[in-house]
C-alpha cells in the first residue's frame, strides 16, 4: 500500500437523521437561493443516496415536509420571491418566456407564482419578449449586432437561435432584420 492511500481519512457514513437532514438544508441555503419545491428536492435526494448506500434511516416525506415548512416560517424560504428574482434574472440574460416557465417548474414553484412574478416584471418592462429577445441578439452578437458585412448570410442561423431559445418567430424576425440595435 503506498504511503497517500494510507494517509487518506476514513470517511464513515452516517444515516441522516432529522437533525442532519435539518443543517444539511441550512447549509444548501446559505450557498443558494431556493425554492420550498427545489429544496424538497435535494433533501429527497439525500435520503434516496442514503438508501442506495444501504443505510437506513428513520426518516421521511414528513420530516422533510416539517423542515421546509419550519424553514418557509423563518423566512429562509420565499417562493414568492425566488420565483420574481429567478425569472428576472433570467430575463435579463436573454431567456424566453417559455424557458423561464419551464425553468421555475423544474424549481417546483406553482403557475400562480410564475405568473405573479411575470406580472410584477411587465410593470417594469411591458413588452418582455422583445426586451428579452433583444437581450440575448446583444449577448450573442446576432442580427444587429453583426457587422453590416455578415448580416444577410447569417440570417436564417440567428432566427433559428432566437427559436430554439423559445422566441416566437415574428419576435425573432423584428429583431433579426432590424437596420440598427435597439
Amino acid at each position: 500500500m503506498t504511503a497517500s492511500r494510507q494517509n487518506r481519512r476514513k470517511v464513515t457514513l452516517k444515516p441522516p437523521t432529522r437533525e442532519s437532514l435539518r443543517r444539511a438544508a441550512l447549509r444548501y441555503l446559505e450557498r443558494y437561493a431556493s425554492s420550498s419545491g427545489n429544496l424538497r428536492q435535494v433533501l429527497q435526494r439525500r435520503l434516496l443516496l442514503a438508501e442506495h448506500r444501504g443505510l437506513e434511516h428513520d426518516c421521511g416525506e414528513a420530516d422533510i415536509d416539517e423542515i421546509v415548512a419550519s424553514l418557509t416560517g423563518l423566512g429562509l424560504l420565499d417562493d414568492r420571491q425566488y420565483a420574481l428574482d429567478r425569472a428576472g434574472a433570467l430575463h435579463r440574460r436573454g431567456w424566453s418566456q417559455q424557458r423561464i416557465q419551464a425553468d421555475l417548474a423544474k424549481k417546483g414553484l406553482d403557475k400562480e407564482e410564475v405568473q405573479a412574478a411575470f406580472a410584477k416584471l411587465r410593470e417594469e418592462e411591458p413588452d418582455l419578449e422583445m426586451a428579452a429577445a433583444l437581450a440575448f441578439t446583444r449577448r450573442r452578437r446576432l442580427g444587429p449586432f453583426r457587422t453590416t458585412a455578415s448580416r444577410a448570410a447569417h440570417r436564417e442561423k440567428d432566427l433559428a437561435k432566437l427559436a430554439r431559445q423559445g422566441f416566437a418567430y415574428e419576435t425573432a424576425r423584428r429583431i433579426i432584420d432590424a437596420d440598427e440595435p435597439c
